[in-house]
């Protein structure tokens, strides 16, 4: 027995790091998975690798139409949607005072409008089946001013994401739907190896006076371990919370 069996969920930015993490740890769990990513190209090879049962769709996180699109052939390919993992978003890191108008709005998109507009299109397709559990990857940076590494942008977004998170979980808490955030640290991703780093070891070397436990940096399965926490039925009475995944960053 998998601990997501027959359930289906959508995984978004699943091409690698955290989203691609939590498409093989669920479908390991007995999941039926939709994984998109913008870079649909990237995902294919990725997934390519990966056993159970697994289906990608292109998906531009910002754009409703495409939203509606990968969300009615989840429902066409396997019968009904179970879970959705906001996970994509995007990070520049400029100050309040740098940024300009068009990096804001695409901030904005990428991190809070997506996160509404999967939202909006996947919660009546929960409601259809009286059940469903959202998980939403939101940042310390909602929390703490300083983990943003200043992006203004960014931070304002995901704090957006938190305070949307709870809106949502108040207001379907009646359909049985269930809304609950991750906050991930300092964590080994995608972005962070284009920097030149290759472990957690090594990434923690940056946090030692930041982040208490060692390694002073996370792994990608650290989240998703997170995410199928809250997506499986062992959350059941868990809505509205927020499941902070940073070593003890925020214990400062």
């Amino acid at each position: 027995m998998g601990r997501l069996d027959n359930k289906v969920a959508i995984i978004t930015g699943a091409a690698s790091g955290m989203g691609l993490a939590a498409v093989q740890l669920f479908a390991k769990e007995g999941a039926k998975v939709v994984a998109t990513d913008i870079a649909v190209e990237q995902l294919e090879k990725a997934i390519s690798t990966l056993e159970g049962d697994i289906i990608t769709f292109a998906l531009d996180v910002s754009s409703e139409q495409q939203w509606k699109d990968v969300s009615e052939q989840a429902k066409v390919e396997f019968g009904k949607i179970d879970i959705l993992i906001n996970n994509a978003g995007v990070s520049v890191h400029k100050g309040l005072l740098d940024e300009d108008l068009e990096g804001w709005n695409r901030a904005i998109n990428l991190n809070l409008t997506s996160v509404f507009l999967g939202m909006k299109t996947v919660i009546p397709y929960m409601q259809q089946n009286n059940k469903g559990s959202i998980v939403n990857c939101v940042s310390l940076a909602a929390i703490i001013g300083s983990a943003d590494n200043g992006a203004a942008a960014y931070s304002a977004a995901k704090g957006g994401v938190r305070a949307l998170s709870k809106h949502a979980a108040i207001n379907y808490a009646k359909d049985n739907i269930r809304v609950n955030s991750i906050y991930p640290g300092a964590i080994l991703t995608g972005a962070a190896q284009k920097y030149g780093v290759t472990s957690a070891e090594q990434l923690g070397n940056a946090f030692k006076n930041t982040i208490p436990l060692p390694p002073h940096a996370g792994e990608a399965i650290d989240i998703a371990n997170g995410y199928l926490y809250l997506a499986s039925d062992e959350s059941k009475f868990v809505t509205g919370e927020e499941l902070i995944i940073d070593g003890g960053w925020s214990t400062h």
